[in-house]
């Protein structure tokens, strides 16, 4: 039987307009992801003088996301990805202006809450790239969306951290809340992917490999977040520990270095990586791992920068591979409804990774979240090598 294109997508010129997405993503992201790190800052202006509930309210925007994700997702193939990504940028404008004009902690809580429902750019950015471009132009695309959201997380809390003695982090919502809207005038001069095309009983009749691919994505996405933000809420509590006296600016680069490792490496990375999937995400497990499970017993700034270094090589590869697979998974199925999964899986792991890392911390100290996410690198590795040797016993 002849093939039918499966989706017809349209063609994006280039990479100005992937870029302009990455770039629409990383505006929006600004606030979504520098702010939250100044919270018991905020609080206090809100009738928390302790700001005990910092902690509850870092993960409100997150579970509300995920929980939203795959309707989200769902709409986008029924009405459009364009009109679904718009929807998210200007719902990410409403949040953060009744953020900023909140007076109480019940208002600035429905704020966060409304982040979560109405925002989920990062979702809605891979469906639309979902929908128009196809492997392997759509694992680089997904790889830059990435390096947007990875730059949002290093610079923003700087720039509001330097903003913060002119006007109080609560304040900049509103400043910042120009940042979404500015993306969604940016993004309304995007054509609009075509409409899914339904794929043909011959064409699904790999319907099997594709489901199990799928699954794998999901679990990939969910260890890999799990592996690496379970340390993010004790690590500055465990380099202080460990080297009392270092600057907190040194603390915050320690913090940040995975992450711009990424940024650094990950284009020419991909454009050297050949073969499958599970190669690098095999290694990148194994990287993640050592890195993690040394922050138990390093003592020392040169051990600290090794550990974070092999993190960061990590985080590289692992979503360098996740990138690949999404892409695969992509193809004939409906974007949207895809990618609003995967973001429910990766708000999941956050948030599984927040409840650890309190429970692990509080019960073992502030080492204890660093050996979760090594034991979970441990295991995500375990499982690509298992599907290697599967692969090549397949094949033989």
């Amino acid at each position: 039987m002849t093939t039918i294109d499966q989706r017809r997508p349209v063609k994006i010129a280039g990479d100005q307009q992937v870029y302009l997405v990455a770039g629409c993503y990383f505006v929006a992201s600004f606030a979504a992801l520098g702010l939250p790190p100044y919270l018991t800052a905020m609080l206090p202006e809100l009738g928390d003088p302790n700001a005990r509930w910092a902690g509850l309210l870092y993960v409100v925007p997150t579970v509300f996301g995920g929980l939203g994700a795959p309707l989200w997702g769902r709409l986008a193939d029924r009405f459009g990805r364009k009109k679904l990504l718009l929807r998210a940028q200007l719902g990410l404008t409403l949040a953060f202006i009744l953020a900023g004009w909140a007076d109480s902690l019940p208002v600035f809580t429905a704020a966060l809450v409304l982040q979560g429902v109405l925002g989920g750019t990062f979702a809605a950015s891979n469906g639309y790239l979902g929908a128009a471009l196809q492997a392997p132009a759509l694992t680089r695309a997904l790889t830059i969306l990435q390096a947007s959201a990875r730059a949002a997380l290093v610079f923003a809390p700087i720039v509001i951290g330097l903003l913060s003695p002119w006007l109080s982090p609560h304040r900049q919502y509103l400043v910042l809340a120009l940042l979404p809207l500015g993306a969604a005038l940016l993004l309304a001069k995007l054509p609009e992917p075509e409409p899914y095309k339904q794929l043909t009983d011959s064409e699904t009749s790999t319907g099997t490999t594709t489901h199990m691919s799928l699954r794998g994505l999901f679990a990939l996405e969910f260890t890999v977040v799990f592996a690496t933000v379970v340390s993010f809420p004790y690590l500055v509590m465990l380099i202080g520990t460990r080297l009392p006296g270092l600057p907190p600016v040194v603390a915050g680069v320690l913090f940040a270095l995975p992450h711009l490792i990424y940024l650094i490496t990950v284009i020419p990375v991909q454009r050297r990586l050949r073969g499958g999937v599970t190669r690098p995400v095999a290694v990148g497990f194994a990287c993640l791992a050592v890195g993690s499970i040394a922050h138990m017993v390093i003592g020392s700034l040169a051990g600290f920068i090794l550990a974070r270094l092999m993190l960061g090589v990590g985080l590289t590869l692992c979503l360098l591979g996740r990138n690949a697979l999404a892409a695969q998974c992509a193809a004939g199925r409906a974007p949207g409804g895809m990618f609003g999964s995967l973001e429910f899986f990766a708000k999941a792991g956050a948030v599984a990774a927040g409840v650890t890392a309190t429970a692990a911390a509080v019960r073992f100290g502030p080492a204890a979240p660093t050996a979760a996410g090594g034991l979970a690198a441990a295991a995500g590795m375990t499982v690509a090598l298992a599907t290697m040797f599967r692969s090549h016993v397949s094949h033989d």
